[in-house]
């Protein structure tokens, strides 16, 4: 696939966004002259210690999208067993296609073709509310979700208090 098959794809994508995005998040180009950068706002789901915070973060797309995953990145501090200490977010979804080398994730959990933007997104969001401590990308949030709840929730809202500036 060309250059032009992702700008065409992104474009589209982005129409569909503006006119129907998803309750809690918000995502576009940075710059319309570069659909491969794009900036994203997910809000902390309901009913966990994210909730009320606004989450700031970036998706790279690769020139070959939507043959290949775009990289995640939250810009902000975040405390989550899948999500690295830089803020690259680690799930299945944007985890390349095909068969997992070691064996833990399943192909059809991985990235495909018919994935979008919004599906990362709804995701990722799903992802802050119920994280996956087996496949830590965190490996100090994965084992204090595990074993102190009330601690990991304390550090999250910690976090979103910092996102809300108080």
């Amino acid at each position: 696939m060309s250059f032009a098959v992702a700008n065409r794809r992104l474009l589209k994508e982005y129409k569909e966004l503006i006119r129907e995005a998803p309750e809690g998040i918000c995502a576009g180009p940075i710059d319309e002259d570069n659909l491969l950068e794009w900036e994203c706002l997910i809000r902390g789901p309901d009913d966990t210690p994210f909730e009320g915070g606004v989450f700031p973060a970036t998706l790279s797309f690769p020139k070959d999208y939507p043959l290949n995953p775009p990289k995640m990145k939250f810009t902000c501090e975040m405390f989550h067993p899948n999500i690295y200490k830089d803020g690259a977010v680690c799930i299945s979804i944007l985890h390349s296609p095909g068969d997992d080398p070691n064996q833990y994730e399943d192909a059809s959990e991985r990235w495909s073709p018919i994935q979008s933007v919004e599906k990362i997104l709804i995701s990722v969001m799903s992802m802050l509310a119920e994280p996956n401590d087996e496949s830590g990308a965190n490996i100090d949030a994965s084992k204090i979700w595990r074993d102190n709840r009330k601690e990991y929730e304390r550090r999250v809202r910690e976090c979103t208090k910092k996102i809300l500036g108080l």
